[in-house]
């Protein structure tokens, strides 16, 4: 927990968010057109607002699993060691997979988990990311999809959290640290 004081500021309305995320489900459901059913996997904690807004929107036969890996705890910087709090509990090998992420900021989490999951040979294997920064990135890892560029702010909201607060907020919101 945290005792610095913050204010958050609107970053990314909940309209655009939702206006997002419908035009990604086209794209999705097309790509995976031919599919019998894809295995959506949401990596905890900070996709489960994106995931089940995702869900609810693609025209395809779904199943849900979820998979934990920590690199923050609830520092703002990433420790760049990835731990897997929480496996899946189906095996994946042979089917189509959509691995569903709140953001990338280093890479290293994403990149470590689409290891992961190659290595369990899955038919196909593609990522969606809500909020991508490039500018921090240090491993060479881009999403399939990307709901937001955004740039190098410390962001909360939708389900992305500061220290287990604010992942309620219906928008995406830039911490801004003020003097107490």
């Amino acid at each position: 927990m945290t005792d610095r004081a913050y204010v958050i500021d609107e970053m990314i309305s909940a309209k655009a968010i939702a206006a997002r995320i419908e035009a990604l489900c086209r794209e999705i459901s097309k790509e995976f057109s031919d599919t019998d059913k894809l295995v959506v996997v949401g990596l905890l904690r900070g996709s489960f607002v994106f995931i089940a807004d995702l869900v609810r929107e693609l025209d395809l036969p779904i199943e849900v699993d979820f998979l934990e890996a920590s690199s923050y705890g609830n520092a703002m910087e990433s420790s760049r060691e990835v731990r897997i709090l929480k496996d899946l509990r189906s095996p994946i090998e042979g089917r189509d997979v959509l691995v569903v992420e709140d953001i990338v900021d280093t890479g290293h989490t994403l990149n470590h988990v689409i290891r992961l999951l190659q290595s369990r040979q899955p038919k196909r294997l593609k990522s969606i990311a809500l909020l991508d920064k490039p500018s921090r990135r240090e491993v060479d890892f881009r999403s399939d999809w990307i709901g937001f560029e955004i740039p190098d702010e410390f962001v909360v909201g939708y389900g992305i959290d500061f220290a287990q607060r604010n992942r309620n907020l219906p928008y995406i919101g830039k911490v801004r640290f003020v003097e107490n």
